[in-house]
């Protein structure tokens, strides 16, 4: 089946919501909840398609976790050393977070194990995440192109200090949760700030963990404490969908409650600061180390900037949403140093810019990056996700704001990520509509 998003434009945005828990974090508390000592609920967990990747994967390597509901579960965690090895290669779906961080947390297994997934993961690089890896002592091993399937066999691991070619938190936390079963000091260093979830985590259940302004450190532990009960925030990158919306539509005020606002997933919120959006924390706080609050948007001018550097690993996830903002804002808004968006879900460099054009956008690729001229009159076509999630919302939020019909093609991938994405748009007062063709 086909599923396809039928947008027309709005004429106002306005409401509270929440979005569904954040996506690299429930990744994480089953992965790190099966290895501790004790029991943890996780409420909030995103049950899309990734994150129940990691569900299957964990239960087949003997992780006892109950659904009480779609997003509260309980994990009984095993220990360090209780895991078991697989009856067959663990699918990780399309799920790179499940493939890159599993790889880390089973080199230090005493058994082997090979992680495969689908056709789109299975032509991600994992080039960087084995390198290290490597260098600990594990047997890595890959297909032609340093693609998937990833042949592992874990065991005696020793710390090294190694430099990340490029800031990337899911190779960071392969191997950091590689460092939990190595003899010695694993320290990580990065050329720029990247998300820190598994850093928090490891330490909110004891792991000997360090941060320094060049770098992470951590040491083999015995056992790590249980998760608790654990509330998963809202995932950011989810909400940047919802936020551009209402920065553009004339009008427009919404509320996301609960949502995370952890510094290194809030690159776009300090980009869009910068363009001149109208955005206010209403609260903030703190819970099971992962900071959150409630995040009011109403609708502003825009005006282009450029980024890059530092910025681009804080955003890497938004940068399709930005490019839509972006075509309404007054100047150019110019975007460097992104090469890694050539390899994620899709090529979202070229999708991106070959997609918005379809609309009118006046948009150019770099090799790193792209430019956007603003502001330009959006008009409505059929556009295709290429099956990513992410650029598929992204095409959505101009579809809000363009002159006629939108239709995106192949939707039914919103559900990697936000499941219900669709309806949030109609409950704010979007025009939204799924058709499924047999």
């Amino acid at each position: 089946m086909a599923q396809h998003l039928i947008i027309r434009p709005v004429a106002r945005l306005c409401g509270t919501l929440r979005v569904p828990g954040d996506k690299s974090i429930s990744h994480r508390a089953l992965m790190l909840g099966t290895l501790a000592e004790g029991v943890s609920t996780v409420r909030g967990f995103l049950p899309a398609r990734g994150c129940r990747a990691t569900l299957a994967c964990m239960r087949a390597l003997g992780a006892e976790i109950h659904e009480r509901s779609s997003t509260e579960l309980t994990v009984r965690g095993r220990g360090l050393h209780g895991l078991a090895g697989p009856a067959a290669p663990l699918d990780c779906g399309g799920s790179g977070t499940t493939m890159r961080l599993l790889a880390g947390l089973l080199a230090g297994q005493g058994f082997p194990v090979v992680l495969t997934g689908n056709a789109q993961l299975s032509g991600r690089p994992m080039g960087r995440v084995a390198e290290p890896l490597r260098r600990m002592g594990a047997d890595v091993r890959l297909a032609e192109g340093d693609r998937p399937p990833i042949e592992l066999r874990g065991g005696a691991l020793h710390g090294i200090d190694y430099t990340l070619p490029v800031a990337s938190a899911q190779v960071k936390s392969a191997v950091l949760l590689a460092g939990l079963f190595a003899r010695g000091v694993t320290a990580v260093r990065e050329p720029a700030f990247s998300r820190d979830h598994t850093e928090r985590m490891l330490r909110q259940m004891g792991a000997p963990l360090e941060v320094h302004p060049d770098r992470v450190e951590v040491r083999a532990v015995e056992r790590l404490e249980p998760l608790g009960e654990y509330a998963v925030p809202g995932d950011l990158s989810s909400a940047a969908f919802l936020i551009v919306a209402a920065t553009l539509v004339p009008g427009a005020e919404i509320v996301i409650t609960g949502v995370g606002a952890n510094p290194g997933r809030a690159g776009l919120l300090d980009v869009l600061a910068s363009m001149g959006a109208d955005l206010a924390w209403l609260s903030r706080a703190e819970t099971g180390g992962e900071p959150a609050g409630d995040l009011r948007v109403r609708a502003s001018g825009l005006a282009g900037v450029r980024i890059g550097g530092a910025f681009v690993p804080r955003m890497i996830d938004e940068f399709p949403i930005l490019a839509v903002a972006a075509t309404q804002a007054d100047g150019v808004t110019e975007v460097r140093d992104a090469v890694e968006l050539r390899v994620k879900e899709s090529d979202r460099i070229d999708t991106l810019v070959a997609e918005l054009r379809k609309l009118g956008a006046r948009i150019e690729p770099r090799a790193d990056g792209f430019d956007v001229e603003g502001p330009v009159r959006l008009r409505g076509d059929v556009v295709d996700s290429h099956g990513d999630h992410r650029l598929a919302m992204a095409l959505a939020v101009a579809g809000l704001v363009a002159e006629g019909q939108t239709v995106v093609e192949d939707t039914g991938c919103i559900a990697d990520s936000f499941p219900g994405f669709a309806e949030v748009l109609g409950r704010l007062g979007a025009r939204a509509d799924e058709d499924v063709n047999t």
